[in-house]
């Protein structure tokens, strides 16, 4: 049997995990952004690509290390990075409403 990891798992699983093992979720799922809303914790960090962002995994990882000496300090903290076409936005966890 083939183990494929958090591939098949929820994303509220995908979230606890990364905050046990202070991991960062690195997704284009918008839903992230929800789930941390509702839980109210200060981590995991997310970063979500939105917009025109390629789906590609080698053009999104590019494009994350081409910006992540902007939003590494604040990945650390617990945030959430939104990253569009031309521009980034952080959010501050836990976000309240």
């Amino acid at each position: 049997m083939r183990d494929y990891g958090m591939q098949a798992a929820t994303d509220a699983a995908v979230l606890s995990r990364a905050e046990q093992e202070e991991r960062i979720v690195v997704s284009a799922d918008t839903d992230f952004g929800t789930l941390l809303a509702a839980r109210r914790t200060r981590s995991p960090s997310v970063v979500l690509f939105r917009g025109g962002v390629s789906r590609r995994p080698e053009q999104q990882a590019a494009l994350l290390l081409a910006n992540l000496g902007a939003v590494q300090d604040d990945l650390e903290t617990g945030v959430i990075v939104v990253i569009e076409p031309g521009r980034i936005r952080v959010r501050q966890l836990p976000v309240v409403p």
